[in-house]
Formats: C-alpha cells, sequence, structure tokens
C-alpha cells in the first residue's frame, strides 16, 4: 500500500461544457507515451466519477509527487475563450466533495492541494486552498 500524503485537484484543460471521459483523458496520455491515464479519479461534467489508474498504482499525474498522492481530474477548467476558468459545474462539485470527504476518511492525514501548487500552471483554474476553506470537510 502506498502511503498517501496528498490529493491534488487537476483540470482536464477541455472547454467548459464539451463532454469527455476517463476513456478519452487514457487515450491523450497514452499518445504522450505514458502508461495509461495519470489521474487516479476523473469527475465529469455530469457529476459521474471514473476510475482511472488504480489507487495501488502510482499516478502520472504531478512531477515530484507522484509516489505519495492520488491525482484527482475534473473535465473542463477552460472557457470558451480557451482562457483558465473555473467551468466546475454544481453536480461536479458535489461529487468533488464527496470523493475528498470520501478520500480524507480513507487517508486522513494526506492534505488537499491544486496541481498549480506544485507546477507553474492554472490547472485546475480554481483556488483549491481558498475553496476548501468554504467547505465541511
Amino acid at each position: 500500500m502506498r502511503a498517501i500524503q496528498k490529493i491534488i485537484i487537476h483540470c482536464a484543460a477541455t472547454i467548459e461544457g464539451k463532454f469527455y471521459n476517463a476513456k478519452d483523458i487514457d487515450k491523450w496520455h497514452l499518445q504522450k507515451g505514458w502508461s495509461g491515464i495519470g489521474y487516479h479519479y476523473v469527475i465529469l461534467i455530469d457529476g459521474t466519477i471514473e476510475k482511472g489508474r488504480a489507487i495501488e498504482r502510482i499516478g502520472a499525474h504531478t512531477k515530484g509527487h507522484n509516489s505519495t498522492s492520488i491525482g484527482i481530474c475534473y473535465i473542463g477548467g477552460l472557457g470558451v475563450d480557451r482562457k483558465a476558468k473555473d467551468t466546475r459545474t454544481d453536480k461536479q462539485i458535489a461529487s468533488m466533495l464527496g470523493l475528498l470527504d470520501k478520500l480524507k476518511n480513507d487517508y486522513p492525514g494526506a492534505t488537499i492541494h491544486g496541481h498549480n501548487e506544485f507546477a507553474n500552471k492554472a490547472c485546475p483554474s480554481f483556488n483549491v486552498s481558498e475553496w476548501i476553506k468554504t467547505t465541511e470537510l
């Protein structure tokens, strides 16, 4: 069992309202030469949570932090102008909160972060630490 220290939230960098799923991301990551989808969970625009890479496997989502983290990706993250935007639907937010609650229960010592805390990127297109302060996790 991996020692999980962090839960890292990402966006798929897809335009708001466009449907994609874990199979699409798996295909994109395979095209990059990876061994498959790098995220452990994907949250679709309708709030459905799909499993990606098995939790037991090291992710491929945040350089330098993959061995001790779980990666969650929501579909979206770009406005129609292709600029970073928090495009999470109400259903995605509800699913994300439920998944984070479950993961915090399973890994009580884990902290929650946005990808942008570890990389010079806008991903996940919202401030995770500020958002977490307003939730009941």
